[in-house]
């Protein structure tokens, strides 16, 4: 029997669907089941899309509903993409108030990673694939586990099991696509600390694998950027940052591709390949 890897999905800022994990997953699964090559590869990794702006949503709605009497304003798309991405990290920021969104939003990535567990084991290694906010939200969760779980709230606490994999044990690659989380380094003295990938627990579990960190971005997505060049400590935990093209002709070339990672081969390619070499790190002794 072999051991499966546990991907979770993490949307970015604004109102995407349910479904909104449905293209990278298809690409992933596709890529990943042609390099493997072995009978039913596509069922060696175990997905779980983590949609956790349900939160937000009925007041991002209101909110554009009400801006929309200024009919005056150009650029009503990319507009409304910025309104809701500083909606979204305003509303996520921690308070000094109980029942907030930031334990809020990690009960739901919580939840997730429980039904990962569930599906791939309680020691499976983990794949976070994060995009724009969605970043900050998977940093922010894994940096609790990892160093200050005083931040962690009572809703969070709840749904997190004592599971390895619940535990950021078994954290072994981190994808962050489009990430803002430069501009978060601002927060903190010397501009932060990041997390650890993989885990400093990964060799008790699987003392083969490497694990990474890569960073993607677009030089024309004016919301992402490199993450290496933050300070020291970044330089160390970041594996590698990769500059893309993500989008098509109508978008590569300006900030609306900071909506398109999750089709471009330069992003998706990467991720299979490190999944492969994990899969086979794991179930080849």
């Amino acid at each position: 029997m072999t051991q499966k890897i546990a991907v979770a999905v993490i949307h970015g800022a604004g109102t995407p669907t349910e479904n909104f994990a449905d293209e990278i997953i298809t690409h992933i699964s596709k890529g990943f089941t042609k390099k493997l090559s072995i009978n039913n590869a596509e069922k060696e990794l175990v997905f779980e899309p983590v949609f956790w702006s349900s939160i937000f949503e009925p007041e991002q709605e209101e909110l554009w509903k009400r801006l929309q009497d200024n009919r005056h304003l150009n650029y009503s798309r990319l507009r409304r993409f910025v309104i809701e991405f500083l909606a979204d990290a305003v509303a996520y920021q921690p308070t000094a108030l109980g029942n907030q969104n930031y334990d809020k939003v990690h009960s739901i990535v919580a939840a997730s990673i429980h039904k990962l567990r569930q599906k791939a084991g309680a020691n499976a290694p983990l794949c976070i694939i994060s995009h724009s906010l969605g970043s900050i939200v998977a940093s922010n969760y894994f940096y609790d586990l990892q160093y200050k779980r005083e931040n962690m709230g009572s809703e969070t606490v709840k749904r997190t099991s004592n599971s390895p994999i619940e535990q950021c044990e078994t954290l072994t690659h981190f994808y962050t696509l489009g990430s803002p989380m430069a501009l978060w380094s601002l927060r903190y003295i010397d501009f932060g600390s990041p997390i650890t990938v993989p885990s400093p627990m990964i060799p008790k579990y699987y003392p083969n694998i490497q694990g990474e960190w890569l960073n993607f971005y677009d030089k024309d997505d004016v919301l992402a950027f490199p993450l290496k060049g933050v300070n020291d400590a970044y330089k160390k935990a970041v594996t590698k940052d990769i500059a893309v093209n993500a989008g098509g002709l109508l978008t590569s070339w300006n900030p609306l591709s900071h909506l398109y990672y999750d089709s471009d081969d330069k992003v998706i390619i990467p991720i299979v390949d490190s999944l492969v070499k994990t899969w086979k790190a794991i179930n080849y002794k």
